[in-house]
């Protein structure tokens, strides 16, 4: 068995990286079975059927979030007896903790999202729905967590059909395994 030479940590065979502190392990050639992956000139690995990206030099290095997770079987109810009102809140909500998730301050904030969307007859709301699929595997590829290429098509698929709230749900099910890893409560 070897270790890692910059934490110390126990390596298994075949690890090109610390799982600790995300180091490239000695004698390793980091770049072999490796492309350039959307996010620039850094790396993905392909294991199974799930994409993983290194967005990060190190795993510590990635901020924690400041929200929680949040009850989704509540807010689909809530949504359903105000009669899409909390679905708007839910909607701003959603959108800003994608943004922090993301690490993409700069993103368009929920509240322009709503109000375009509105002025758009919700033409704004499916381009953001669709965008949300890249938010959502950005912020998970800077925490290591398995992403899904396909997650912005299947949030518009369901959109387009009527199932948007099911599209709010998956996105929020995402946000909550994010918070969950900086360790935040179940809601």
């Amino acid at each position: 068995m070897s270790f890692c030479s910059n934490c110390g940590a126990p390596l298994e065979a075949g690890n090109i990286f610390c799982t600790k502190c995300g180091a490239p392990v000695q004698g390793q050639n980091t770049n072999q079975g490796y492309g350039a992956n959307q996010y620039g000139n850094q790396y993905g690995n392909q294991y199974g059927d799930q994409q993983f990206y290194r967005t990060q030099p190190y795993p510590g290095q990635v901020r924690p979030v400041s929200f929680g997770q949040k009850n989704i079987a509540v807010a689909i109810i809530l949504s359903i007896v105000t009669l899409g009102i909390y679905s708007i809140i839910w909607l701003i909500n959603m959108v800003d903790q994608l943004n922090e998730a993301s690490d993409t301050p700069n993103a368009t904030p929920g509240t322009t999202v709503f109000l375009l969307s509105l002025v758009t007859c919700g033409i704004y709301s499916l381009f953001w729905i669709y965008k949300a699929g890249e938010q959502v595997n950005r912020a998970k590829a800077m925490r290591y967590l398995p992403a899904d290429s396909n997650s912005g098509v299947i949030y518009l698929v369901l959109s387009l059909f009527g199932f948007g709230i099911v599209a709010y749900a998956l996105i929020q099910s995402e946000l909550n395994k994010i918070a969950e890893y900086h360790g935040a409560p179940k809601a």
